[in-house]
C-alpha cells in the first residue's frame, strides 16, 4: 500500500500482484466532453493485464433524470456481479490522469459495502508511460453474486441539502473548479445556474492531488483547512453531478475524517431547480 494513505496504492504494488486470485482491477476511467477522451475506446485499445471497464453511466440509476446517480443497490450488485467482481475481492480501481473518476468508483463500491478497495497512484497515463504491462486482450470473466451492503448515510439527498444549508449543522465541500464555483464562470451542462450553495467552501478536487497522486495527509490537511473546512465536524461533499464531490471524501477519510456524506445530486441537481439559493463570489 501507499505511504501515506490508507486507501491508495502504488504501481510497483499492483504489477507484483497481477493475476493473484482475489485480486480485482477495475478501470475506472470517466471524461467530460471537454478532455476529449473515450474511456471505453481507450480501455479497449489497452488497459493492465486483468483489468475490467466500468462505465459510470451504465452504473447510474437509469431512472434519475441526473447524471451519475448511484443505483439502488440491487442494480449496482447486478452490474458488478456481470463484471464478475465479488464484495469479498480486493479491488484497485484507476483512471487515466489518476485522480479523477476513479475516487468515484472507490466511494460507490464503499457505500455497497466493500471496504477492501484501493486506487492506483498517478492513474494509467502513469502506468503507461512507465512501460509496465498492458494488453488489449479482453478480459475474461466469471459472472458471480455480489452481496451489497449499503451504507444510505454516507449519501446525502436533496431534502438533507436544503435542511444543512438552512441550519448550518453540516459543512458544505464543493469540489468544483474556482471560477465555477464563485459563478465567473460558466456551468458545462445547459440551463444550469452558475455560483454556489450559500455557506459552502470550495475545495477544488484537483488541488487534492499531484501528478495524478493523493497528497501527503500533512499537505492534504493544510488545502482543506485552508478552504474554512473544520476537520472536527460533518462535512457534505459535492461537486458537479457527483463523480469529483468522492476526491474530498478519500481525502476526508484519508484524514481520519469518518462524518462525511457525498451529495450525489451535487450541483446539476441543485443549479437546475428554480428555488434553492445560490450565490456568487469566493465566500
Amino acid at each position: 500500500m501507499a505511504e501515506d494513505s490508507p486507501f491508495t496504492v502504488d504501481a510497483d504494488w499492483l504489477q507484483k500482484r497481477l493475476g493473484e486470485p482475489g485480486l480485482t482491477i477495475v478501470d475506472a476511467s470517466w471524461y467530460l466532453p471537454a478532455q476529449k477522451r473515450d474511456a471505453r475506446a481507450e480501455y479497449d485499445a489497452a488497459h493492465i493485464p486483468g483489468a475490467r471497464f466500468l462505465d459510470h453511466d451504465a452504473i447510474s440509476d437509469p431512472d434519475s433524470p441526473l447524471p451519475h446517480t448511484l443505483p439502488s443497490p440491487q442494480h449496482f450488485a447486478q452490474y458488478v456481479g456481470a463484471m464478475g467482481i465479488s464484495a469479498d475481492d480486493t479491488i484497485v480501481v484507476y483512471d487515466g490522469p489518476g485522480f479523477f473518476s476513479a475516487p468515484r468508483a472507490w466511494w460507490m463500491f464503499r457505500v455497497m459495502g466493500v471496504f477492501q478497495v484501493y486506487i492506483l497512484d498517478g492513474g494509467f497515463d502513469r502506468w503507461k508511460a512507465e512501460g509496465r504491462p498492458v494488453t488489449a486482450e479482453p478480459t475474461k470473466i466469471a459472472p458471480c453474486v455480489f452481496h451489497a451492503d449499503f451504507d444510505a448515510a454516507r449519501v446525502a439527498s436533496l431534502a438533507d441539502m436544503r435542511r444543512i444549508v438552512e441550519t448550518g449543522e453540516s459543512q458544505i465541500a464543493d469540489a468544483r473548479s474556482p471560477g465555477r464555483f464563485a459563478g465567473t464562470e460558466p456551468e458545462p451542462r445547459a440551463g444550469i445556474r452558475s455560483g454556489h450553495m450559500p455557506g459552502a467552501r470550495n475545495v477544488p478536487f484537483s488541488a487534492l492531488a499531484e501528478n495524478g497522486e493523493l497528497l501527503s495527509k500533512d499537505r492534504l490537511r493544510k488545502v482543506i483547512e485552508d478552504a474554512g473546512i473544520d476537520l472536527s465536524k460533518p462535512v457534505v461533499t459535492s461537486c458537479g453531478s457527483g463523480v469529483t464531490a468522492a476526491a474530498i471524501t478519500l481525502a476526508l477519510e484519508t484524514l481520519g475524517h469518518t462524518d462525511n456524506r457525498l451529495y450525489d445530486g451535487s450541483w446539476t441537481e441543485w443549479g437546475g431547480l428554480g428555488d434553492t439559493p445560490v450565490v456568487t463570489g469566493k465566500d
